[in-house]
């Protein structure tokens, strides 16, 4: 309970002494603007308001037939958390602070769902602020757009870059055990549906991959991981990087997004939904299915085996799509049902910002290219999800998870200070 200046004080140093994440201010009745101000700039916590009055509406009757008028003040008051709202957001304001509030009562249930994104938001934040982002390779020619700096990506969200060489992945699959790499691949063909003109060579070498990258993950702490190598001239990395995707589907499905073409803001968008138990599939739209008012949607590479739509297919490919080489590629489709997307977007005003939207994953033809694929429908025609979505100008990459979470993102964005648009 803080009423004045010394209790500000205090309770501010609690937070800073227990590493506390975020202050959020109840605001029980009527409180000076001075006592919020110790409190909150000495805590220095991204801070919520909560106004929550004890119940729907006044028992009218009852306060005004009390007889004992220091009752009836007590009461009243119990009543006033509203009334010093405006002086907090006022003080906000002045002190060049973002001011973020809830505002209802205790018995209402969308308040407490509201706080909860709150929570969970702030749980989110908190645990971008320990994670560890590995890079392994260079970006995909000539894509200008997923290009980003690194400094201003560690700055705003807190994670820690952490460099890695396709070498050392190559060399730890060189020292793979043979037996285990049998064992590896009995559990990926109980994961997976193999196609069955899948060479068994190519199965044992995404065997191999996979364990190599499972090491490689665990000595560096990765969090997720954006790859994209050439390999070209070097033929042990090309049999690595040909061999990867069944591998990074794995770690994947372990909350250790793999995103390729090295999409660095993609894999902190897929981090992000993962970390809001969402998932968090790599994707890009490529056509108009116009006659059903569907987007469509897939990528070659990686896939979430926790949001798939059946067993994940793995095909070999001769070539993959826009790279060099050949290996075994991911099939699938998101699970039917509500669907969020999100971009991590360049900002000029605010750095980076959230580009989201909410949509459904809805049954149909794909293509079966080796790709994920899947159909999305959105509360907006296919056409003007298109023209909204450009507008915004994020990279082409997106990251689907399932569930409807913009509520809970657009406080995450709040929380980092950078921009929010969704867009259906």
């Amino acid at each position: 309970m803080v009423d004045n200046y010394e209790s500000a004080c205090a309770a501010a140093l609690d937070c800073r002494r227990n590493g506390a994440d975020a202050l959020f201010l109840y605001v029980t009745t009527y409180t000076l603007s001075s006592t919020v101000l110790a409190l909150v700039r000495r805590a220095a916590l991204p801070t919520v308001v909560i106004n929550l009055q004890p119940g729907e509406a006044i028992d009218y009757a009852a306060v005004n037939s009390m007889d004992d008028r220091i009752a009836m003040t007590g009461e009243w008051l119990a009543w006033c958390a509203t009334c010093p709202m405006p002086e907090i957001a006022n003080l906000f304001a002045r002190a060049g602070w973002r001011f973020r509030q809830v505002n209802g009562s205790l018995t209402d249930p969308e308040t407490n769902k509201e706080i909860m994104d709150w929570v969970r938001a702030v749980r989110v934040q908190s645990q971008l602020m320990r994670s560890r982002l590995g890079l392994m390779g260079h970006y995909y020619s000539g894509m200008l757009d997923i290009a980003t700096d690194l400094t201003r990506l560690a700055v705003t969200f807190g994670i820690h870059p952490e460099m890695i060489e396709l070498e050392e992945l190559s060399s730890l699959a060189g020292q793979v055990d043979t037996a285990a790499v049998q064992q590896r691949c009995i559990v990926m063909q109980s994961v997976f549906d193999f196609d069955a003109d899948c060479p068994a060579e190519e199965l044992q070498l995404a065997a191999r991959t996979s364990l190599a990258l499972d090491q490689l993950v665990a000595k560096h702490s990765v969090d997720a991981l954006a790859y994209y190598v050439k390999a070209a001239g070097n033929a042990q990395n090309e049999e690595t990087i040909r061999s990867i995707i069944p591998g990074a589907s794995f770690i994947t499905s372990r909350h250790i997004p793999a995103a390729g073409e090295y999409e660095v803001k993609n894999a902190l968008a897929m981090k992000i939904l993962d970390l809001l138990d969402a998932g968090g599939s790599f994707s890009e739209y490529y056509a108009l299915d116009l006659s059903d008012d569907v987007v469509l949607m897939g990528h070659d590479g990686p896939g979430h085996p926790a949001i798939a739509e059946g067993k994940i297919r793995i095909r070999p490919l001769r070539t993959y799509h826009g790279k060099s080489g050949q290996g075994l590629s991911v099939e699938m489709s998101v699970k039917h049902g509500p669907v969020t997307l999100l971009s991590v977007a360049e900002d000029a005003s605010s750095g980076y910002k959230f580009v989201t939207a909410e949509g459904m994953s809805v049954p149909g033809p794909i293509l079966e290219i080796g790709n994920t694929n899947s159909r999305y429908r959105f509360s907006v025609s296919a056409r003007e999800f298109v023209q909204r979505w450009n507008t915004e100008a994020p990279a082409h990459h997106c990251a689907i998870g399932v569930g409807h979470v913009s509520r809970t993102l657009e406080k995450l964005a709040s929380l980092l200070n950078v921009g929010f648009t969704r867009i259906c």
